[in-house]
């Protein structure tokens, strides 16, 4: 495992490197999802970078690209990248921003990158016998929180209006119900603060599996839960990260909120 988050460190950086040089002339170049969900030229060129690095050391693996970079690999490793996470907060200038990579092996996270270069972070994880999981190379650990009127929680929002009006109306449920809620704009880097006890726990609707697989190697080694709306693995559904406790007591209140 330390070979595949050396080679996700150094692909990770050379991707940051290429976004905060590219920063000021950043540009929309489409639309996705609706005409709010953007791409700039830079998240094409950082993940064409990572692929290259990533295959250029490894060409057997397989890849899994947010911006439509797919290969099949024989290696049974797959490398699942956002090569910007939080594009909207890139374009307007906002520094929570980053690039995630992570290596599923025989289809189950392992390893993780999330490299935040404007807010001077670069998380880690590892799965293996030796779980680990740093910030700027300290070791960190989820919050002990255990009661969910005491948890700061972040969250995020989709792109379609008539999903972000959903959201919102969940939100308004659990909001006096919490100690506050947070909305930064990127899932891994939300993800990579409840690993590191900056926020308590995380819920999200919507991401994809280029948005939470580092991050999710990062949460669990670090001693966070995540799951999701059944309590099993997080799916585009539902993303909710916590310690063990607090994961479980935000899953049943969202649940119930979903119903209500």
């Amino acid at each position: 495992m330390n070979g595949l988050l050396e080679l996700a460190l150094v692909a990770a950086q050379r991707a940051a490197d290429l976004l905060v040089e590219g920063w000021a002339q950043r540009e929309v170049v489409s639309t996705k999802s609706s005409g709010t969900d953007v791409v700039t030229q830079m998240d094409r060129g950082s993940e064409a970078l990572l692929i290259e690095a990533l295959l250029d050391q490894r060409p057997d693996d397989g890849v899994i690209g947010e911006e439509g970079g797919r290969r099949e690999g024989t290696s049974g490793v797959t490398w699942v990248i956002d090569p910007l996470d939080g594009t909207v907060n890139y374009l307007y200038g906002l520094p929570v921003w980053g690039v995630s990579v992570g290596a599923l092996v025989d289809g189950i996270p392992q390893v993780g990158v999330v490299n935040a270069p404007a807010l001077g972070s670069v998380w880690a994880g590892a799965l293996s016998e030796h779980r680990m999981a740093t910030h700027n190379g300290t070791a960190i650990a989820v919050s002990d929180c255990s009661s969910l009127d005491q948890a700061l929680v972040a969250t995020g929002f989709g792109y379609r209006s008539e999903v972000r009006a959903e959201q919102a109306a969940i939100v308004a449920q659990l909001l006096p119900e919490v100690r506050d809620i947070r909305r930064a704009g990127a899932a891994a880097v939300d993800m990579c603060w409840v690993a590191q006890g900056c926020v308590d726990a995380y819920f999200e609707r919507g991401t994809h599996l280029w948005d939470r697989a580092a991050a999710t190697v990062i949460c669990r080694a670090a001693g966070a839960e995540v799951i999701g709306p059944d309590g099993g693995e997080a799916t585009d559904a539902l993303t909710i990260a916590g310690n063990p406790g607090l994961a479980q007591q935000l899953r049943a209140r969202l649940m119930d909120a979903e119903l209500s």
